[in-house]
Formats: C-alpha cells, structure tokens, sequence
C-alpha cells in the first residue's frame, strides 16, 4: 500500500461544528415562529416541502460538483455565505414567498455542505480510515448542534425567536472562517473523489467511471429505497413533535423545540462516538438495520406521551437512529464506490433519493395533523418504517454479500497513511 503522510487538522472539525446550522436549517424554530405569526400548520407544512423539493434536486448535482473541482473548501464558502442570507431574509420578512426563498436557499446550503464535508474528509483520510475520521467529524457536528440548539433556546427566550436566524447566520460565518484555515494541500484531490491516485502522479492515467455505476450497484439502489421511506416517515417528527408541545404547554415554545433538539443531539453525538466500531464488528447491514427499527418505536412514544416530559425517550430514538446513520451511511457509499471516482456523486445521489421522501414528509405530516390531530400523525408516519425494515431485511444476504465482496477488493487498492490524524 502506497503511503501518504498527511497532518491532522483541528480546522475540519471546527468547519463540522458550525456547520451544523448550515446543515439542519431552522425548521424547528421556523416552525414555532410562523405558527406564532398566524401560520397554519398546513402552511408551514408547505413552505418547508418547497425547500426540501430543492434539496431533492441539487443534492445529486452538488456530489457531481464535489467530484469534478478541486477546490473543495470554495463549496463550503459558498453554502454558508447562502445560510447567512437566508437569515436575513427571514429577519427582514414574514411573507410567504420571502420565507419559501429563504427554505429553498437553506436547502441548498445543506444540501451541498453536507457532500462537500464528505469530500474533504475522504481526501484528508482516504477509504481505509473514513469511517473513524468522519464518526469524528459527526461528533462534533452533534456538538455543534447541541451549542446552537442550547444559544437559540436562550437568545428566543431572552430576544425572541427571530433572533434564533441571526445566530445560525453567526455559525455560517464562522463556518466560513474555519474551512479557510485548511491547508489546501491537506486535501487529497484525487482520493476525495474516490480514486485510489496520488496527486503528484500523471493526471492522464486518472479516469472516473461512468456514472452508470451507481445503477449497476444494487446495495446502492437497495440502499437509497429504504432511506427514501424511512425519510418520508421521519423527516417531519422533530419539527411537528415540537408543534404539538408548544400548543399544548403555551409560553415555552422556543425552550420545548431547544430541549428536542440538545436531546436528540446529544444521544447522535454518544451514538456517533461509537458508530466505527460497531460498523466495524458487525456489518453495515446490522447497524443500518437498528437505526431503521427507532422510528416506529419513535413514533408510538410521541403518540402516547403528552407530559413534557415524553421529549426525552421520543428524541432519544431519533438520536440512537439519526446518529448511527450519520456516520454508517456515508461510510457505507464509500465502501461501495471507492475506486470509481463517483464517490460524492453517488453520498449526492443517495441523499437525494432520501430527500424525495423527505420532501413529502412536512406536507403529509402537516395534514395529518391539521386534519386527524397530532397523535395521529405521528402514528402513520412511524408506520413507514415497516417499508425500509421490509425491503432491509428480505435484501440481507445481498448487501452482506456485496459489502465482503468490496472489502477484498478495497484491500488491494493504494490508500493515504493517515496513521497522524489517530495518533
């Protein structure tokens, strides 16, 4: 194997912090905002599918993007300067189509941050250690999530929600002051895109596979399905659990959706911390598996539980799950396409399938409770599970068989040496 001594940074994790924000948006608090303004919950269930509609459509062209330049870090320049507009948008107007605007730039913020943080991370640590660099990159992610979530439950209570933009603005900026403090030949060109290639060597013998190979991967295929249902079902229950806390206990709306998040985050964060090493002994399948089975439990609990004090389990199933996907699904599209220099294409394409059940998820869980009420609700969106663990658990033996496949194959391939980031 081909070795590559590359320097940790301190920088990517402080760009996976404060792009936190970036990444998840305002949808909580913008939720409990406009209710606040008059806005129903079907016209808010609206405006948040609008920007995950955009989300569907340039996910896929952002990993494509990724892949074909080199200056990765300008991309993450970009989506943050995007997320600091949106804010502003936001602050300055309470009308429909501002408001939609604002959605769909935040979605395209999240959607390009989120492959462009994959690339770097791939290019500074190759394939072998992906999964171990990136499991840190999420924790502080999570960490980053756990800060903002706990500065915007204080800044809504002491200045208002409205503030709460202002500070994701405040994260975009710094996002933008941390991904310039990487040495730009930090990141590996040709092993962020997924090919097994030094820098230095002649760029002629370099050649990227037809993007067909996304289709001619069925675990990828397999993959993307399961997510989109799953997407469909959970996407809404953050946004829409803390809508039916703050109706039922007046007064402490900012507060509620700050406790589901810090919650949640703080359950992804442990489950992040241990991710590579449970990816590592059981499988992909197994892990993916167990972050498929929280969502039904998920949802019988914010069925149920009406005391503020429910919050705790329902988030902990969406930290136990969100958590190890955060880290088990990228790390699971590396390990199928390294090699073929799609890599951030196929984390685009993935994710965009996802995000096609997600987009429908605030509009569905939107009426439903406008129409049934909320425990309702979130009954029918957890039973959407039973789709994803219906495909998972009939396509198994594939994927396994695929995955151990892939592993003797990786194995004869050049890597990067990335023994200094662990040491």
């Amino acid at each position: 194997m081909e070795k590559h001594n590359t320097k940790p940074t301190a920088a990517l994790l402080a760009v996976s912090f404060f792009a936190a924000d970036v990444q998840a948006g305002a949808g909580p608090f913008l939720g409990i905002y406009l209710q606040q303004h008059g806005w129903s919950a079907g016209m808010i269930g609206t405006v948040l599918t609008l920007g995950a509609i955009v989300s569907v459509l340039v996910t896929a062209p952002a990993g494509a993007l990724v892949d074909a330049i080199s200056q990765r870090r300008a991309v993450v320049v970009g989506a943050s300067a995007l997320t600091v507009a949106a804010a502003f948008v936001i602050w300055l107007s309470r009308g429909f189509w501002p408001v939609a605007l604002s959605q769909i730039a935040t979605a395209v913020a999240g959607s390009v941050m989120g492959t462009a943080l994959t690339g770097l991370t791939l290019g500074m640590t190759g394939q072998k250690n992906f999964d171990r660099l990136y499991g840190r990159t999420q924790v502080a992610n999570h960490a980053g999530n756990i800060v903002a979530a706990a500065l915007s439950g204080a800044v809504g209570w002491w200045l208002g929600i409205v503030w709460v933009f202002m500070l994701g603005a405040a994260f975009g900026v710094a996002c933008i002051v941390s991904v310039l403090l990487i040495p730009a030949r930090a990141v590996h060109r040709n092993y962020a895109r997924g090919l097994a290639h030094e820098d230095d060597k002649d760029r002629s013998q370099v050649h990227a596979d037809s993007r067909r190979v996304l289709l001619r991967s069925r675990p990828l295929l397999l993959l993307a399905i399961v997510l989109a249902a799953f997407s469909l079902g959970n996407s809404v229950m953050l946004p829409l659990y803390s809508m039916a806390e703050a109706a039922a206990h007046h007064g402490s709306a900012s507060q509620i959706t700050a406790a589901n998040i810090i919650i949640s985050q703080v359950v992804m964060l442990i489950a992040a911390v241990y991710a590579s090493r449970l990816i590592r002994r059981w499988g992909f399948w197994w892990v993916i598996l167990l972050t498929l089975v929280t969502l039904p439990l998920r949802a019988v609990t914010a069925a149920w539980l009406t005391a503020t004090w429910g919050i705790v389990p329902v988030q902990i199933f969406d930290g136990l799950g969100s958590g190890l996907q955060s880290v088990a699904i990228p790390a699971m599209v590396v390990h199928l396409l390294h090699g073929s220099g799609r890599v951030n294409l196929g984390q685009g394409a993935v994710k965009s399938v996802e995000a096609a059940g997600g987009c429908l998820s605030p509009l569905l869980g939107g009426w439903l409770a406008s129409r049934f009420g909320y425990p309702i609700a979130f009954m029918a969106l957890g039973s959407l599970a039973l789709i994803s663990l219906a495909v998972w658990i009939a396509q198994g033996a594939t994927i396994r068989r695929a995955c151990d496949t892939r592993r003797d194959e990786l194995g004869k391939m050049t890597d990067i040496d990335a023994s200094a980031l662990f040491s």
